[in-house]
């Protein structure tokens, strides 16, 4: 068999079996991968390019040495699972370099981190000043994570409305021009109001790479002709209006009547309507 040859077949039989492997180790991504998970990553990696290069090396010895170096992270992380002392043990604890806004000097030294290197990670959070930070821990993996001061941390929605509405993942129910049923019905949305929303856009499905419905039920798309214009989702501008309307005419209502008692209750009504459009209206704008 030709030199090429065989290593063209050893590569394709080394590519094939570092992709089942890489299956079995899972989907951590690489800036989650502790030290020993790195080490055996290149460990793996370069006896896979020495097989594949050098023909002295028996296939069997080679794959001897690449399950060996698999199957024993495989094997830690299963004990990991089921024991939490050993997964302190393998993989260490998180360290606090911050309690009560007050820097833990002796932390700092025990994991050889210096205060620019610590300043530097508050930096990269966003965070110029120590003395905004509650507490900041060291996790295993090495990422600095922070807590903020209560009158620090950022005004967000639930701060100024006491009911805040649940936000649902988006559904895509366009993919390359293809029709996905399954979100469309998470949605509970069918095929035919999709067309309907479509149609009224001017748009052909074949001609849409990606579309999304919102918590809201509107729909947005993206075409392959970037060229195109596509008109901006207005269901929540048109329940603005609708209620807008409502609220206008229970007050022509109350006027045009002669009746005390439906006079009353059509100001009362207008009048319930316009604190619910208050409400709502950061909602719907």
């Amino acid at each position: 068999m030709p030199a090429w040859l065989e290593v063209a077949i050893r590569s394709i039989c080394i590519l094939i079996g570092l992709f089942v492997i890489t299956k079995l180790l899972g989907k951590k991504q690489l800036s989650k991968l502790s030290f020993f998970e790195y080490i055996v990553g290149i460990t793996i990696g370069d006896i896979a390019g020495s097989m594949s290069m050098d023909l002295d090396i028996r296939l069997t010895e080679g794959i001897t040495s690449i399950l060996i170096w698999s199957l024993f992270p495989v094997a830690i992380s299963i004990i990991s699972l089921r024991s939490k002392k050993f997964r302190d043990f393998v993989e260490g604890n998180s360290t606090v370099f911050i309690k009560n806004g007050k820097i833990l000097e002796d932390n700092l030294k025990k994991e050889k981190y210096t205060a620019d290197e610590l300043l530097e990670q508050l930096r990269k959070k966003d965070v110029f000043r120590v003395a905004d930070v509650e507490f900041a821990t060291l996790e295993a993996n090495g990422d600095l994570s922070i807590l903020l001061k209560r009158d620090k941390q950022p005004l967000t929605l639930g701060d100024i409305k006491p009911y805040v509405p649940e936000e649902k993942e988006p559904q895509t129910v366009i993919m390359d021009g293809k029709i996905l049923d399954e979100p469309l019905a998470t949605a509970r949305l069918n095929r035919g109001w999709l067309k309907k929303q479509l149609d009224q856009m001017g748009v052909a499905i074949e001609n849409v790479f990606l579309a999304q419905v919102d918590s809201y039920g509107q729909l947005t798309v993206d075409l392959y002709d970037d060229r195109i214009q596509v008109p901006a989702p207005q269901q929540k501008q048109l329940l603005l209006a609708s209620m807008k309307k409502a609220e206008a005419d229970f007050e022509l209502f109350s006027l045009q009547t002669n009746d005390a008692e439906a006079k009353r209750m059509y100001e009362q009504q207008a009048k319930q309507m316009q604190q619910l459009i208050q409400k709502l209206r950061p909602f719907l704008m």
